[in-house]
């Protein structure tokens, strides 16, 4: 899978013996498999938010453009604080009203999603294509640790279908202090 501009994220395309895929010495190691890696993403992010937005009757703005990709750069917990700074950053100036307003959209959208980490400032994720991320969290510095738990997909899975449910996806956080 590789990154395309404009906040989207591409597939590669299929082989075929007219496509033969690119000899790459370095990577012939590599065998991904999307499906193992529980990946898919049907179009680019920023085309489900434009659609999101022309719905609504508002306008995909170059503000708004600037703050999903600057999201997706960022790709892990964030704050409106830290998104701010990165935007300047990168010598581009969005007012924090429009950065809390796109926020929303976002969310709204499912592209983020909040994480409910410290009452006192929230706190986002980018989740639409992405694997579920867990989160460790130290109550005692406020350091957030991103954790990989393979077996909760199956607990998660196991759970849904007992209820006759389909998983759409799931969110641990563990909060703990130093001993």
């Amino acid at each position: 899978m590789s990154r395309g501009g404009a906040g989207g994220y591409t597939l590669p395309m299929a082989d075929s013996p007219s496509n033969p895929p690119p000899s790459n010495p370095a990577r012939d190691d590599l065998d991904l498999d999307l499906e193992e890696l529980d990946i898919q993403i049907s179009e680019p992010l920023c085309a489900i938010f434009r659609r999101r937005l022309r719905d609504e009757g508002q306008k995909y703005t170059p503000e708004r453009a600037q703050i999903l990709e600057t999201i997706i750069q960022i790709d892990d917990v964030f704050e409106a604080d830290r998104l701010q700074d990165e935007l300047k950053r990168a010598n581009f100036r969005v007012s924090k009203a429009t950065i809390y307003r796109t926020l929303k959209l976002l969310q709204d959208t499912g592209i983020i999603q909040q994480a409910p980490i410290n009452a006192e400032q929230a706190t986002y994720v980018l989740a639409y294509g992405k694997r579920p991320r867990d989160l460790l969290i130290r109550v005692d510095t406020n350091a957030i640790e991103t954790v990989e738990a393979p077996e909760l997909k199956a607990i998660a899975e196991r759970l849904c279908r007992e209820r006759g449910l389909e998983l759409e996806g799931w969110r641990l956080q563990v909060f703990g202090r130093e001993k």
